[in-house]
């Protein structure tokens, strides 16, 4: 990690909303430090007093996959498994395994670990750009972002209900295009599906792999929010113990996560104490430029 990205880690700043201090915040927990060849170590923001954020941790590991994958290879699909809680008070190691360099694609297996046991594997492939056929899903009609209320304003109409983490600022920009869980859940249950729009709060460099783990990042902060909306309950508000337990993602095509991106989720099942959920992600021109896939634990205390 270099010393700029140390520093915003440690002093990330308070705004939100365009305000670039809470996004260079996350782009430093991405910057991370190399240790050794495919030995790598990430830290975590102050502001996370539980556990370590699952979104944090999958883009870490695809940035630790991507740095020992040559440039003209883009990630076009990544597998993961949350394994333990991290701890946020303590450094990250990530291990890279090169487990192949072909041709055409790049495989690489990554593991997460805390005092000594691993938190989180990951795998990723990388490809050459290649020609291919085109087709893909269109996007639903939704409202423009700029007419939708900010998430801070979402949050002040829930009043005091909303912990102090739900109010911390953000790095990325969300939009709700319905009204959200903790606002929706004071009319009882509904469709299982969630729409928000999406984009990182600033400008990011021209990194390619840095716009696809902002991607990454931002894939795992409303995703379970859809099965929890088909039962009429939210995080925190009506105590419900959850946690990621895998994450898989599918990169279509080119894209820019500091531009609107909308973010469709649904969950098509939830059983056994575990929720499923599907989501897509569009471009503003209307593209489709990635698939996620996530199972949740899901316990609600009544």
């Amino acid at each position: 990690m270099t010393e700029v990205a140390r520093a915003a880690a440690a002093d990330p700043g308070r705004e939100g909303q365009s305000g670039q201090p809470v996004l260079d915040k996350l782009v430093a927990l991405l910057d991370l430090e190399v240790i050794e060849d495919n030995i790598f170590r990430g830290v975590s923001p102050a502001d996370r007093p539980i556990r370590v954020f699952g979104g944090q941790v999958a883009g870490q590991a695809l940035i630790a996959a991507g740095r020992t994958v040559p440039p003209e290879r883009q990630v076009h699909s990544l597998h993961a498994y949350f394994i333990r809680g991290g701890d946020p008070s303590i450094p990250i190691v990530y291990e890279v395994d090169r487990i192949r360099d072909g041709r055409s694609f790049t495989t690489r297996r990554v593991i997460a670990i805390q005092r000594g046991k691993a938190i989180f594997s990951l795998s990723a492939s990388f490809q050459i750009t290649e020609p291919g056929m085109e087709h893909s899903d269109a996007m639903p009609d939704v409202p423009d972002p700029e007419g939708l209320p900010t998430y801070q304003e979402q949050v002040e109409l829930g009043g005091e209900k909303m912990g102090a983490i739900w109010k911390l600022p953000r790095p990325i920009d969300i939009r709700y295009i319905s009204e959200p869980p903790w606002l929706s859940r004071e009319n009882g249950p509904r469709e299982a599906r969630n729409q928000v729009w999406m984009r990182a709060d600033g400008k990011l460099s021209d990194d390619p792999l840095l716009h696809v783990c902002v991607l990454a990042y931002a894939s795992d902060m409303t995703l379970l929010d859809a099965p929890l909306a088909r039962h009429g309950v939210h995080w925190w508000t009506d105590k419900v113990n959850g946690a990621s337990l895998d994450h898989a993602m599918w990169f279509h095509r080119p894209f820019r996560a500091d531009e609107w991106f909308l973010y469709d989720q649904e969950s098509p099942s939830a059983s056994g104490a575990r929720g499923l959920a599907t989501g897509r992600f569009f471009s503003r021109d209307g593209r489709l430029i990635a698939t996620v896939v996530q199972e949740g634990l899901l316990r609600i205390n009544r």
